[in-house]
């Protein structure tokens, strides 16, 4: 086998381990209404169910990164599918509420774990052109995870069950988790004088320099609007629409990153991909007012923030040289997606109802300025402080 072929066959278990920790959340999102119907005695408490996991990461996720830079990539992915696999199957048992929440706090640390570590690794084996291509691999995890939990769990879960279902995630994990330990991926020192100190240390150290906190920061005005956008939009369609453009959204995105994001990079810097994708789409929003159909501009805004997705992976390796750089700057992407996911409905469905749906996507069009903004700030500092 080839070197490259071995470090291909590496990025894709990795990104398999990806699909793995975003199903994590798809496994309770996605048959929601199956998973209501366990606790019918709980149905004020089932969302945490789903946003336990998001308050975990938007909490630790800075210290995440610390610890991968102490303990090594490898070990912290190892630990994270495993515990994540054996948490599936305990919930296979479909224990009582408390317990069943319980395991979504434990399942939160396992899921940061591995969205810290998985692309850590992947910048570390790749370089030049084919990490480009990896990382914006990477980016798609998430919506790829939803679209083939959507597509095949559901009839999975009609025909055999939530409990098969979970039991079948927690066997996936320990697989991949053994994959893992069997293929040889590099085992990086770790730099402890990079990543000294406690929780306050890490976030100063994290958010301090504008070459690690960058992409974090970017993708929290990303993530703000995101999962929002995909639960609000379907519902202000016209009957009959709102599935498939749900449908589309993500896939738009996930399709437009794939085949540009990889172009775009050799012309341009990774943040520069990003700052277009959030231009784009402020054009976008404004060709809604100029008279463009819901439908279309929805699938379209979601295509052009692909490049957003794809650029702010791509950011981290090439604004971060050392291995535990990296590791602080994806561990505080995980702390700041997370913190937009649990904000940002709340937001955009607090601005909709205080006024309309022009209120609300001006309000994007503001919160995609604000993060170019931010990035022209930051730009302006790094060439000020080079190092």
């Amino acid at each position: 086998m080839t070197h490259s072929i071995r470090i291909g066959l590496q990025v894709l278990l990795l990104w398999c381990a990806g699909l793995g920790a975003a199903t994590q959340f798809a496994k309770f999102a996605v048959p929601f209404g199956e998973v209501g119907l366990l606790y019918p005695d709980h149905a004020d408490g089932l969302g945490w169910l789903l946003s336990i996991i998001s308050l975990m990461g938007a909490v630790l996720g800075a210290t995440s990164g610390a610890i991968t830079g102490r303990v090594g990539p490898v070990r912290l992915l190892l630990w994270g599918l495993v515990l994540g696999g054996g948490i599936s199957l305990l919930q296979a048992t479909l224990p009582g509420f408390a317990l069943m929440l319980a395991s979504r706090v434990v399942e939160g640390l396992s899921h940061l774990a591995i969205v810290v570590a998985a692309p850590t690794l992947i910048a570390q084996i790749t370089q030049g052109k084919a990490r480009n291509v990896a990382m914006v691999l990477w980016s798609s995890f998430f919506g790829v995870a939803f679209a083939l939990n959507a597509w095949f769990g559901l009839p999975f879960v009609d025909r055999f069950g939530l409990p098969i279902y979970f039991a079948l995630h927690g066997g996936q994990m320990l697989v991949i988790a053994g994959l893992v330990l069997t293929c040889r991926l590099p085992v990086v020192a770790s730099e402890a004088d990079e990543t000294s100190g406690g929780f306050l240390q890490a976030h100063l150290q994290t958010y301090r320099s504008p070459f690690i906190s960058a992409p974090a920061l970017g993708w929290f005005f990303y993530t703000l609007t995101f999962v929002s956008l995909l639960a609000i939009l379907p519902g202000r369609l016209p009957e009959g629409q709102g599935a498939a453009i749900a449908a589309l959204m993500p896939l738009a995105g996930i399709v437009l990153s794939w085949l540009a994001v990889p172009l775009l990079l050799n012309v341009m810097t990774s943040i520069a991909v990003v700052n277009l994708g959030l231009g784009l789409g402020i054009l976008t929003i404004l060709a809604l007012f100029l008279g463009a159909p819901l439908a279309v501009t929805s699938v379209a805004l979601f295509a052009v923030l692909g490049l957003v997705q794809g650029g702010s992976f791509a950011a981290v390796p090439q604004l971060n040289a050392s291995a535990n750089a990296q590791a602080l700057s994806y561990g505080a992407m995980a702390q700041m997606g997370n913190a937009g996911n649990l904000l940002g409905t709340p937001v955009l469905l607090a601005v909709l109802w205080r006024g309309d749906e022009t209120g609300m996507f001006i309000a994007v069009a503001c919160i995609y300025g604000a993060a170019i903004l931010l990035h022209l700030w930051l730009g302006l500092r790094r060439r000020r402080y080079p190092v």
